[in-house]
């Protein structure tokens, strides 16, 4: 369950109008003379390396189906690897990009321009594309992106060292003390979602305020979500740590003590995060590209992506089936809380920088 961490800020400054400077020669946008039939996806490690990842599994399924081949990439530094190589009009070794959320997206319009690095879609090429949850749409007014799966951020906590928090506030009361363990909003998924959580809860003006208080009742925030829950949590240290709300997903497969796996949704919510995917500007291989994001949103796609990433599905009940104990096990949050696109942009560094700043002292 190791989450990949988000892009970052790449340089100093916005960088205007470098969007559609990423072309390679060979290409043109619709197979073109660069098109050898190989799709290269670039994505987060959890989704190839692991005990059981989704990657390999859609490739071979992919390929079975398709006269083509799947080459799954890694980039060192994510998506900051390829913005880094636009801003530079550098060569990009990948066609599509698998894992973006709507932050990224800010992200890459702050540091390229707007509509930066991804080319918008042609939805109409979709046929499963309508079955996409309407509440999964990222905002995007570039249409670069199509949800394929969502998390949504929670609390996780021991139930035999402290009851279950009803509010975000009661995590600032001394029955919580010395409690929670949190992830860096710089360079964790789950620390950012929960960090504009407190946002969405406490406003721009008084977020840094709350976050004084959890400070001052003894929150601990680590790196990432590795550090945080695989670490520190499941080696006792914290009854509390921000995670995912499919945790007891993970508790039952490995005979967990499920006392120690509660999920906590404070104030009957909880920060829903989707993950997308896109085609990168300079592709050579668009029509694969969306023949795989068609395969992707079907059904049995869609089931093996859930389950092996331990995430929800893109696309509704009624297109997907899940195993009895994914059912189970994995819980939505009453209210699922997120910021779009337009609400983030133009604010989500500050929120970030001054967080940190007050924070974490960077």
């Amino acid at each position: 369950m190791d989450r990949r961490t988000f892009i970052g800020t790449v340089g100093a400054g916005t960088v205007a109008g470098v969007a559609g400077c990423l072309t390679r020669d060979g290409g043109n946008g619709n197979g073109g003379s660069g098109d050898d039939g190989t799709l290269r996806i670039a994505t987060y490690d959890s989704m190839v390396n692991g005990e059981s990842p989704a990657g390999p599994w859609l490739k071979e399924a992919f390929e079975a189906e398709h006269d083509a081949e799947i080459e799954w990439k890694v980039p060192d530094q994510g998506l900051t690897q390829y913005v880094r190589s636009a801003r530079e009009n550098a060569e990009i070794d990948a066609d599509a990009y698998v894992g973006v959320n709507v932050d990224d997206l800010v992200r890459i319009d702050d540091e390229l321009g707007d509509g930066g690095l991804l080319r918008e879609l042609e939805v109409d090429r979709l046929d499963n594309a309508d079955r996409i949850r309407d509440e999964l749409e990222m905002g995007d007014p570039h249409g670069r992106v199509l949800p394929y799966d969502t998390g949504y951020i929670c609390l996780v906590y021991d139930e035999t060292l402290v009851d279950e928090p009803e509010t975000l506030a009661d995590l600032t009361e001394p029955a919580y003390e010395d409690a929670l363990l949190a992830q860096n909003a710089q360079n964790s998924d789950p620390g950012r979602a929960f960090l504009l959580w407190t946002i969405d809860a406490y406003g721009g003006g008084g977020y840094l305020d709350y976050w004084g208080d959890l400070e001052d009742n003894g929150v601990r925030v680590l790196d990432g979500w590795t550090e945080s829950y695989s670490g520190a949590y499941m080696e006792g240290e914290r009854a509390m740590v921000v995670s995912y709300s499919t945790d007891q997903v993970y508790a039952n497969e490995y005979d967990y003590e499920m006392s120690r796996h509660q999920v906590a949704f404070p104030n009957g919510q909880g920060y829903a995060n989707p993950e997308g995917m896109g085609i990168l500007e300079g592709a050579t291989d668009v029509d694969v590209a969306y023949d795989f994001f068609d395969f992707v949103l079907s059904s049995e796609p869609q089931a093996e992506i859930a389950q092996r990433n331990v995430q929800f599905p893109a696309v509704g009940d009624d297109h997907v089936d899940l195993d009895a104990e994914f059912d189970e096990y994995a819980h939505e949050p009453p209210e699922p809380v997120s910021f779009g696109y337009e609400a983030l942009r133009g604010s989500l560094g500050g929120w970030v920088d001054d967080w940190a700043k007050e924070i974490v002292g960077q």
